[in-house]
């Protein structure tokens, strides 16, 4: 079992950043990729992004190319998400996925997740 707990949500005005931060703990943290959803309220859950367990191949959604970049550190088994140029279209609640299936961009690939960190870009 790995327990995940996401942090570094906010409220921001449009334009600026933050930086999320994704916690892994319990079983090996080795092997796993994680990857970032978010879900608006009335919307359903979306894929973000996510990363290898080497980090040597990542996906993004094309929504925010170009802007958000995911990393890790395994040695902190820790996940990042860095968000820059935010618009007021990124507000959700923001969840953090681990899972053995490699880079996958659907929910049903990741077998744990957090409970979510709330990120809220103002017009």
């Amino acid at each position: 079992q790995v327990h995940v707990v996401e942090s570094g949500g906010g409220l921001v005005q449009a334009g600026g950043s933050l930086r999320l931060s994704c916690a892994a703990s319990g079983r090996t943290f080795s092997g796993l990729a994680m990857g970032w959803f978010r879900q608006a309220p009335g919307k359903e859950r979306e894929f973000v992004a996510a990363i290898t367990w080497g980090g040597g191949r990542t996906v993004y959604a094309d929504s925010v190319k170009g802007r958000f970049t995911i990393s890790r550190d395994n040695g902190k088994n820790t996940a990042f998400l860095q968000m820059n140029s935010l618009k007021p279209e990124d507000t959700a609640v923001y969840y953090c996925a681990a899972g053995p299936r490699g880079v996958v961009t659907s929910t049903g690939g990741y077998d744990y997740w957090g409970q979510g960190t709330q990120v809220t870009v103002s017009s």
